[in-house]
């Protein structure tokens, strides 16, 4: 059974390579908000959130928020073609181990995408949030 983090709990420390072999710890984006979006290139429903993620990350402030995806495909090539033919700039990360992934098992992972908002503090303040939710939640 897995521990899924709670409305109220910190952000998880979690370092992962980049799509440039870069690592990354997704606790560096204090003092903003962070959007963590878990996904997977053959996940359809994952690769339709992208474009709407990509529309979002057009929209707001980047010095408002980041917006996280965390891969868990096993083939890093498929990943890095998703990303290049699903236009996203905002940064993306991979814990390739699938459900198994130390990230996905932090996070409590049980289904793609999963969506994971926190506020400039690093303490989550939703799930799954719509586009729409989380430019409310950053405005207010």
């Amino acid at each position: 059974m897995s521990s899924q983090i709670k409305i109220g709990d910190k952000i998880p420390s979690i370092t992962l390579k980049d799509n440039t072999n870069n690592d990354v710890d997704i606790t560096s984006f204090k003092g903003k908000y962070v959007l963590v979006d878990f996904w997977a290139s053959w996940c359809a429903p994952c690769r339709l959130g992208n474009k709407k993620l990509v529309k979002l990350d057009n929209e707001v402030n980047s010095n408002t928020i980041e917006i996280i995806g965390i891969s868990i495909d096993t083939d890093a090539n498929k990943w890095l073609k998703a990303i290049e033919k699903d236009k996203i700039k905002f940064t993306q990360l991979i814990d390739p181990k699938g459900f198994d992934a130390n990230a996905a098992v932090q996070f409590g992972v049980e289904e793609l995408p999963s969506k994971y908002l926190f506020n400039p503090e690093g303490i989550l303040i939703a799930k799954n949030p719509s586009e729409e939710e989380i430019k409310k939640l950053i405005k207010s």
